[in-house]
């Protein structure tokens, strides 16, 4: 790397997009994200991004001119649902499948949410981005789940419990590491699951 780059963008090409392929979009966003699950949101820049995918920092901040606006294209690059394509045939197996994808990357994604805590209130833009990278989607996807148990006939329309189930299923993945000082795991969360929102919506 040299001096220049490492001082700062260019002022010649500083208003240029450069060119870089989407494998290469791709590693620095998982890089800036590892970061801060790693060491926290206000401990990361964009030089230690740079360092780290072994480019200057100059082609980071042509891409993206500040770390806020960084982050948020690389939570936005990330969006997606885990509980897409989850269909068992029974609300039941749904549920169970829909806990056990939340246990895989419970680590993840907590980790994430945790070490953005106080930056996303403090930023609409990454709070907005946050929501529609890791919630919004797997909200959307845990309602279909349900949708299709109303329709199916296993669990009555006006069932009160269903309004509650992403937030019991959100919620036990955010809660358990500070209540037990773990991660809900994919086996947690089957046993979670099964003691408390399939009775809660009158399946056995």
């Amino acid at each position: 790397m040299t001096s220049q780059a490492a001082d700062g963008p260019e002022p010649v090409v500083a208003s240029r997009r450069s060119k870089i392929t989407p494998e290469r979009e791709r590693e620095f966003f998982d890089a800036v994200l590892e970061q801060i699950r790693e060491c926290g949101y206000d401990a990361v820049t964009m030089e230690g991004v740079a360092a780290s995918t072994r480019c200057s920092k100059s082609t980071l901040y042509r891409q993206w001119k500040t770390k806020p606006q960084f982050v948020v294209a690389a939570l936005r690059s990330s969006s997606r649902s885990r509980f897409a394509g989850i269909d068992t045939g029974t609300l039941a197996g749904d549920l169970r499948g829909a806990a056990r994808a939340a246990g895989e990357w419970s680590g993840k994604d907590t980790r994430l949410l945790q070490a953005l805590g106080h930056a996303i209130m403090q930023d609409p833009d990454l709070k907005r981005a946050l929501r529609e990278a890791l919630v919004e989607p797997e909200i959307a996807a845990l309602r279909e789940i349900l949708r299709r148990g109303v329709e199916r006939g296993e669990v009555p329309p006006d069932t009160p419990a269903l309004e509650y189930v992403p937030a019991q299923m959100f919620g036990v993945l955010r809660i358990r590491p500070v209540l037990e000082g773990a991660y809900a795991d994919p086996d947690y969360m089957v046993r979670f699951v099964e003691a408390a929102v399939l009775p809660a919506l009158g399946i056995e």
